[in-house]
């Protein structure tokens, strides 16, 4: 099945709705800041990345919400964006990460730039260098389309040389800026300007003794050796200070839009004070929520406590993770292993719909035309839901994708492995995600007395019901047994069903999954769990 391009770069005609997704609203942000800047440049939308560390899953969630935002000011506008990810790789290091070879050498060159200091990988001229090279390896291997900047180039090119005389300029309007915010031993020496050190290389903290805008230099005095120096803030002489620096690149590049993490929202409002400071409103931007873990606790690279892009994609498809990043970026989300299957059920879901909406107002609002860049491919679709495709790997206890093409063939002869690729691939992850996380935490329960006459009840209209019914009817056959059974909520019968039959909290619509199962092997396994001691009085449903 072909893939269908739906147009991108066509706007709305005068006076139509525009699509209801947070992308749009977005771009309407960004054709609002390039009308207030006038010219006839490109809209510049720009992601940052710290080459201290390897590129992660936050990494992707940034360049992936970019780039949709992107697609959105192209669909609304019919005009040009680039996108610049730019590798703040002048920083200096100061402090080893612990997940990279040779710490001992990394800790004899802390506090010179990434750029300088060897490669602990032993791959490439400097540790900047290796990991500026997993992100574009990891950028290019999702598809995303964007230029590369490295600070270190932007700085020693001159390419910053005017906007750092203008920050000399303004130097003690932006001190007093960014000294209120700060502890009253570091406002006392604040500046903006980091100068590197003539000898050692090294990014200087230090006191700026003078400011001299008009050859574009600074004193400061080596706090080891008393000696005075004056040093040039162009040419990759000197850096900015964290918050001064972000703004100068925005005020440099002209950047018409950047978001960033809700950790971030003080820097973003000194820093878009300083780039007005410097003459430029600052770029418009979206602050997104933080991903929590499984206990609701900040996801932190140091602690480990989050989901790394390989452990996804050891899970499901990459287009999962777009689903999943796609949705509400505003909210906080746990990421954690148990939100994948609901993310490749969402996104197999918007797919399906994509596939036969005609609105093409209504299309662009979907994930899914985001997802793959305007292109819709219906082929990324299945029958069964990945979530049924766990609960049978958890019934049958498969081991091999065979077991689960077995029950797949008798619920639509048409599936194979041939003629639906895509449906082989979730089966594939399906098997892995159950072996990994599903078969280790099954617990069963034993039914309640009022839960087992109702599954004696299911049982029974099972056994006597046509093996060819179609999962909406088994699923009106289940509805219509919680009903006479008064369970209150009706939900509490679904949590039945898959607490005490599949051994876990929640599953698929129990029509789809018992269809797939077959209604003679459902039946065999509801009798196998009425097999089990009923648990006490108390345990009664209200």
């Amino acid at each position: 099945m072909s893939s269908i391009n739906v147009t991108k770069n066509v706007p709305p005609a005068e006076g139509a709705a525009l699509p209801k997704a947070w992308p749009f609203e977005e771009a309407r942000k960004i054709a609002a800041h390039v009308e207030t800047r006038g010219g006839d440049a490109p809209a510049l939308l720009e992601t940052g990345y710290g080459p201290s560390g390897l590129p992660h899953i936050g990494t992707f969630g940034e360049v992936a919400r970019t780039t949709w935002v992107r697609q959105a000011y192209e669909a609304l506008t019919g005009r040009p964006t680039r996108l610049l990810a730019f590798s703040d790789d002048m920083d200096a290091l100061r402090k080893v990460p612990t997940n990279v070879p040779n710490q001992e050498m990394l800790a004899q060159h802390l506090g010179l730039p990434l750029t300088r200091i060897p490669d602990p990988f032993g791959k490439f001229e400097s540790f900047a260098a290796h990991n500026n090279a997993m992100l574009r390896e990891f950028l290019d291997g999702f598809g995303f389309q964007y230029e590369f900047a490295s600070a270190t180039d932007y700085y020693v090119s001159g390419r910053f040389d005017a906007a750092l005389r203008r920050m000399l300029e303004v130097h003690d309007k932006v001190v007093a800026t960014i000294a209120p915010t700060l502890g009253a031993e570091r406002r006392a020496t604040y500046s903006p300007v980091l100068p590197i050190h003539p000898r050692t290389g090294q990014v200087m903290q230090v006191p700026v003794i003078k400011v001299d805008p008009i050859a574009a230099t600074v004193q400061w005095r080596d706090p080891d050796t008393d000696e005075l120096f004056e040093t040039s803030v162009l040419g990759g002489h000197a850096k900015m200070q964290w918050k001064a620096d972000w703004a100068m690149r925005w005020y440099a590049l002209g950047v018409d839009y950047e978001m960033s993490g809700k950790d971030l929202i003080d820097s973003v409002k000194l820093s878009s004070k300083i780039c007005r400071i410097l003459g430029k409103a600052p770029p418009a931007g979206l602050t997104y929520e933080l991903f929590l873990d499984q206990n609701a606790q900040k996801i932190s690279k140091s602690k480990g406590n989050g989901l790394s892009i390989d452990e996804w994609l050891r899970y499901a498809p990459p287009e999962s993770l777009g689903q999943y990043m796609f949705n509400q970026p505003t909210r906080a989300k746990r990421l954690f292993f148990d939100v994948i299957p609901r993310a490749m059920d969402e996104y197999i879901a918007n797919v399906d719909k994509a596939a036969v909406e005609a609105d093409e107002t209504a299309l662009r609002a979907n994930p899914a035309w985001f997802i793959h860049g305007g292109e819709i491919r219906p082929q990324d679709t299945s029958p069964v839901s990945f979530s049924a495709l766990l609960n049978l790997a958890a019934v049958a206890n498969a081991d091999t994708p065979d077991t689960l093409w077995k029950f797949l063939r008798r619920y639509d002869p048409s599936l194979s492995p041939e003629t639906h690729p895509y449906v082989d691939r979730l089966v594939k992850h399906a098997l892995v995600y159950f072996q990994d996380f599903v078969r280790p935490a099954k617990t069963y329960r034993a039914p309640s007395d009022m839960e087992r006459a109702a599954l004696t009840d299911l049982a029974e209209a099972l056994r006597q019901a046509d093996p060819a019914l179609s999962p909406v009817q088994v699923q009106d056959i289940v509805f219509e047994i919680g009903k006479r059974h008064q369970f209150q909520p009706l939900r509490a019968w679904f949590g039945c069903l898959y607490e005490v039959l599949l051994g876990q909290t929640e599953g698929p619509r129990f029509g789809i999954f018992a269809a797939l199962l077959g209604l003679p092997e459902t039946v065999a396994l509801i009798e196998e769990s009425l097999a089990r001691d009923v648990q006490p009085a108390a345990a009664e449903q209200a």
